[in-house]
């Protein structure tokens, strides 16, 4: 295990344990509030597969919505490239802290629930980003959390995926639990279709490959 992990995995075995397979984030960041913890994703740059994919994107007159944004790198990312961006999260903790550290973003920081979504945020976005929320989500909620992620997602819109890489009946000792293609494939739900699916290098660790997935509806 990354040592960067083993924080996540003790708080996350903790709320498993006690049948809350979502309650070990606002834990987690609230003991990292305090210098008691480490955030594994907690890296000061967006995720290293948003930039090249950015690069020739324009979110002018275009709304976002990052799921499970933690402190805010995808989501000013995305601001950056003109898209008018929510983000949200499930730990209160996380958000503050993301309003914190982007004095004066122009994205709308907003604490919330993936399983238990806005019912105005249901179909309301040009694009959705899933960026390694759903496999840090135990497999029990899988099925459930990709229908959530899909239906946010606007007609005409697009889903970006990303996600680090499992192979078919790898069972893992998360958190993270990578996903599978299969699971990568099942984002094709509600009217939402394929349009590339990739295994790519990290650019700082190129051993190492994560799904990059865009849907279109």
């Amino acid at each position: 295990m990354d040592p960067r992990d083993a924080d996540a995995s003790r708080f996350a075995g903790e709320a498993l344990a006690n049948g809350e397979p979502t309650g070990w984030f606002e834990p987690l960041y609230a003991a990292a509030s305090g210098g008691q913890a480490v955030v594994p994703w907690d890296i000061p740059v967006p995720h290293a597969l948003l930039p090249e994919w950015g690069r020739e994107v324009d979110g002018s007159g275009r709304s976002a919505l990052v799921v499970g944004c933690g402190y805010g790198r995808d989501a000013e990312f995305l601001a950056s490239l003109g898209f008018r961006t929510t983000a949200f999260d499930i730990s209160a903790t996380a958000i503050r802290e993301a309003r914190r550290r982007h004095p004066g973003s122009d994205v709308e920081y907003v604490t919330a629930d993936l399983l238990n979504p806005p019912a105005e945020w249901i179909g309301a976005f040009d694009l959705v980003l899933e960026s390694i929320t759903v496999q840090s989500m135990p497999p029990s909620l899988r099925a459930e959390a990709t229908e959530r992620v899909a239906g946010m997602v606007a007609p005409g819109g697009e889903l970006l995926v990303i996600s680090g890489i499992r192979e078919e009946g790898v069972e893992v000792d998360g958190p993270p639990w990578p996903l599978t293609r299969g699971e990568i494939d099942a984002f094709a739900t509600g009217g939402l279709r394929p349009e590339k699916i990739e295994r790519l290098p990290l650019p700082a660790n190129p051993e190492t490959s994560s799904w990059r997935a865009l849907f279109t509806r």
